[in-house]
Order: structure tokens, then C-alpha cells, then sequence
């Protein structure tokens, strides 16, 4: 059975950090259109170009080391949706910053606290997964560990908007329930919300 592919590809926006591409789009009746989506790659680095999974972001799970029933929650102004949502802390891997030094910066600058990885998982779990695939090639790891410290939003940049919340499981039940949440940001508060206290990190040894 003939398989849809993509038959050339066309820059389409000259931005700092987000670019829109257009697809010469082949439908598996041999039909061309136009695919646009957008990346944060560079020109030549693309995943259209190269085949190639890496890491553009992470997304930070992390409990309170002194509170393990407590997860660390973020309430963030997001300007495409124009309304506050419910994430877990994340961000953007710098040029030759592995996943875990991206969480330790990301997570002092989101939200004071500092980062403690827990180390005793499969490394399967940092394999990068795709983000959003009908419309960017970005891929995210997830990575597990503790916070500790004092909550302070005063590292934030001038275009973010952040809340932090040391959520317990009523109010992560209540999250989930009521308000709006990121696809990511749900599966991990659900992950959280069928842990043990004791052992927070359990369902990853399964």
C-alpha cells in the first residue's frame, strides 16, 4: 500500500527562537499539499532533515524532599491559549547542557527551589518522546527527582508569569478536575497521584 511522505521542505518565517516550516506534503493517493509546523531547530538540524531524536526540552517531576505527598506545580500565563494553565516546571535545553543541568537551572529559575535528581531508574525514561507531532518536531525528556528549598519566583524572566504550588493529592485531584492542564502536566499528576510517599519513585522500577 503506497505510504504519505514529505517531498521538500520551505523556511517560511525568520524568527530568534520559533520557525515555521512548509512541507511539500504527498498524501498516500500521491496528492501533494501544503504541512506547516513550526521548530526551534536550527536550518540543517531539523528532525525532517535528519531522522535524528534529541532532546530540545525537559519537564521536571519533582516532589518535596521533605514532603514526598506534596509535588511541585507550576500555574503559568501561556500567551497562545491567553489563559493560566496548570504544568509541571519545564524548559528548554541549552547548547551542550545535558537534561539533569537543564532541570537544576530551570528549576531555580521557575521556581527557587533546587533540584535533586533521583538516579535509581532505567535510563529508557530519558529517552526523548515527541512533543506536539501534528504540529512541531520538538521532543522532551522527563526527569524525576526532589525539590528542596525556599519557593521564590524572583529568577523568573519579565515574560513569564508563574505561580508555584506545593500541590498534596486533593489539590492535584482538584487540578485535574477543574482547571486547564497540559497533556504532559496531567499524565505526571496522575503518575503522582497513584504514589507512595514512602517510596515516590516506585512506578518508575516497574
Amino acid at each position: 500500500m503506497p505510504e504519505a511522505y514529505g517531498n521538500g521542505l520551505r523556511r517560511q518565517t525568520d524568527n530568534k527562537f520559533l520557525n515555521m516550516y512548509e512541507i511539500d506534503a504527498v498524501r498516500r493517493d500521491g496528492t501533494h499539499f501544503p504541512y506547516y509546523f513550526a521548530t526551534r531547530r536550527e536550518e540543517g538540524g531539523l528532525m525532517y532533515q535528519t531522522g535524528r531524536l534529541q532532546a530540545d526540552g525537559v519537564v521536571i517531576y519533582s516532589v518535596l524532599r521533605d514532603d514526598p505527598s506534596r509535588l511541585v506545580v507550576v500555574r503559568q500565563f501561556r500567551y497562545p491559549v491567553n489563559a493560566y494553565i496548570y504544568e509541571l516546571p519545564a524548559g528548554l535545553i541549552d547548547g551542550g547542557e545535558t537534561p539533569w543541568e537543564a532541570a537544576l537551572r530551570e528549576m531555580k529559575e521557575e521556581t527557587g527551589l533546587r533540584f535533586v535528581p533521583f538516579q535509581g531508574y532505567s535510563q529508557d525514561h530519558l529517552r526523548p518522546r515527541i512533543q506536539n507531532q501534528g504540529m512541531s518536531d520538538e521532543c522532551d525528556v522527563t526527569v524525576f527527582g526532589y525539590g528542596e528549598g525556599k519557593v521564590s519566583v524572583e529568577a523568573n524572566e519579565s515574560s513569564e508569569d508563574i505561580q508555584v504550588l506545593l500541590a498534596d493529592r486533593n489539590e492535584v485531584r482538584r487540578i485535574l478536575r477543574e482547571e486547564l492542564v497540559s497533556i504532559r502536566g496531567a499524565y505526571l499528576m496522575t503518575a503522582f497521584l497513584h504514589s507512595d510517599p514512602s517510596d515516590p519513585f516506585a512506578f518508575l522500577k516497574e
